[in-house]
C-alpha cells in the first residue's frame, strides 16, 4: 500500500484562500475577510492568525510569532483548531 505522506500540521503553510481578501477595517477596529457574497468580521485572535497566513510561513512559524508578539506560550492547539475551522469555511488553503 502506498500512502502519501502529509506534512505534520505545524509544517503546513496556510494562506488566505483565493476569492477572499483579508483587510483591516479602521471603522470596525477589526480584520474582515471579504468575498464576493459578503464579509466576515473576525475576532481579534482570528484576525491575528489569518494576518500571518501568507503561504510563506508554516503553522509552526505563525505560532512562534504569535507567542513572541503576545508574550505567551502554548498557542499551538488554539491556532490549529482555528485553522481547522477556517479550512472548513474555505477561508484558508495550503501551499
Amino acid at each position: 500500500m502506498n500512502a502519501t505522506l502529509q506534512p505534520a500540521p505545524l509544517e503546513k503553510k496556510p494562506r488566505v484562500a483565493r476569492g477572499f481578501r483579508l483587510q483591516w477595517e479602521e471603522a470596525q477596529q477589526a480584520f474582515v475577510l471579504l468575498y464576493p457574497e459578503g464579509m466576515v468580521q473576525l475576532n481579534a485572535s482570528a484576525g491575528q492568525i489569518l494576518s500571518r497566513c501568507d503561504g510563506q510561513r508554516s503553522v509552526g512559524e505563525v505560532v512562534a510569532e504569535l507567542e513572541r508578539d503576545f508574550e505567551t506560550e502554548g498557542l499551538a492547539d488554539d491556532v490549529l483548531a482555528f485553522l481547522d475551522l477556517a479550512e472548513q469555511q474555505r477561508w484558508v488553503e495550503w501551499t
